[in-house]
């Protein structure tokens, strides 16, 4: 089939992958004019890790990745408040557990396909027109094309989704932050392999040191507004007022803000949905049911939601509402209990007093205690999903 992907992150990439290697014809569609790189630190394991390997990617990745060592927390006259070892991460994993940048993983896997799917950049969709037969889709700048299926792998605010199933109002659910993230050349100090980190009642700033002398931050705060102020400059002003009173190192880092020219700005939220599709349009990743960042794994579901679509796919023999109905069964209990347990995590993000803060620190000075860890890990980090075998594309 010819199967159009609105979204070329890590779900419309991988998704492209798994088509091509079960004989589909997609076409990625992006409206951004180029493909996109960079952006935040991303942990990566679990079913996402696993199914990176069945891609032949894990070297690709563990070379652009970092084995980081510990997260610090630190207070204002940077006196070191409490420092969690990442290694009982590792070990509760289980096979594979690096970081990196969350553009870099895309990259990774867009260049599998690079050379043999057709990619649109700069265009977007603008209507959708189902028919007996197929799907016409009309797009901003190219004529327009028909399709067998649409899917929607154009993330939290996915313009698929919306032209589907409605605004984006009806299914979103704000957690009450958000979160903005950029790379500064030539920024000291630096603390190779650690995660610093500095918080304040309701905010938090943190920093991970990049090769070639970058640095990366990442800055989350409460907000009972979820408006994007604008441009970039409107996002700068926004964050030099909501951490410009703020102690540790953050006017030097808001200084550094003068010189990005790429920041990258959301909310924290949820998309919870009754269906993944409707007729010939199907979701997957953040789409379908973004986790929030504070699951810390929504491309490793972006790439199990993918796997499993392309999968069912095969098993239907060409019949897609079946496709459809298989891979949101197989997937949605497992989805739905990340999106639960992110919602636990948002104090640690984002503690909203001081003493909450103390207690934080203190939780993760008792996690290196290994005992401790490997029991609270285990059951938060481990995936309890099974990936499913699909003929033409498990190796």
């Amino acid at each position: 089939m010819k199967i159009a992907i609105s979204g070329a992150g890590v779900a419309g990439p991988s998704l492209a992958h798994w088509l091509h290697r079960s004989g589909h014809e997609p076409v990625l569609i992006e409206r951004a004019p180029q493909f996109r790189t960079g952006g935040y630190v991303i942990d990566f394991w679990g079913v996402g890790y696993r199914i990176a390997q069945m891609m032949g990617i894990e070297a690709a990745i563990r070379e652009a990745g970092y084995q980081v060592q510990s997260i610090r927390s630190v207070g204002p006259d940077d006196q070191v408040r409490a420092s969690l070892g990442v290694e009982s991460f590792r070990r509760a994993a289980g096979a594979g557990f690096i970081s990196l940048p969350r553009g870099d993983l895309a990259a990774t896997i867009y260049a599998t396909i690079e050379n043999d799917v057709e990619t649109i950049f700069g265009d977007s969709i603008t209507a959708i027109d189902e028919h007996p037969n197929g799907v016409s889709l009309s797009f901003t700048q190219a004529t327009s094309r028909d399709f067998d299926l649409v899917i929607g792998a154009d993330g939290l605010h996915s313009n698929v989704r919306r032209l589907t199933f409605g605004p984006e109002s009806d299914v979103e659910h704000y957690l009450g932050c958000r979160v903005a993230a950029c790379v500064v050349e030539g920024y000291q100090p630096r603390d190779d392999l650690v995660y610093v980190t500095y918080s304040e009642p309701g905010r938090s700033i943190g920093r991970f040191s990049l090769r070639g002398d970058r640095t990366l931050f990442l800055f989350v705060f409460r907000s009972r507004h979820a408006a994007d102020p604008g441009d970039l400059e409107a996002r700068k002003d926004l964050l030099r007022r909501e951490f410009g009173d703020a102690g540790w190192e953050c006017p030097h880092i808001l200084a550094a803000l003068d010189g990005v020219d790429d920041l990258y700005f959301d909310v924290v939220s949820q998309i919870r949905l009754g269906r993944w599709s409707r007729g010939r349009t199907a979701l997957v990743g953040d789409a379908a049911a973004c986790v929030s960042l504070l699951a810390g794994e929504g491309t490793g579901l972006a790439m199990t939601e993918a796997y499993v679509l392309a999968g069912e796919l095969v098993c239907a023999c060409g019949d897609y509402r079946r496709a459809f109905d298989a891979y949101e069964t197989r997937l949605r209990h497992f989805v739905q209990a990340k999106q639960d347990a992110a919602q636990k995590y948002l104090p640690v993000f984002a503690t909203q007093t001081r003493l909450g803060i103390w207690f934080r620190n203190l939780a993760m000075r008792a996690m290196n205690f290994r005992p401790l860890a490997e029991l609270i890990l285990t059951r938060s980090v481990r995936d309890d999903f099974e990936l499913p075998a699909y003929p033409t594309m498990s190796t």
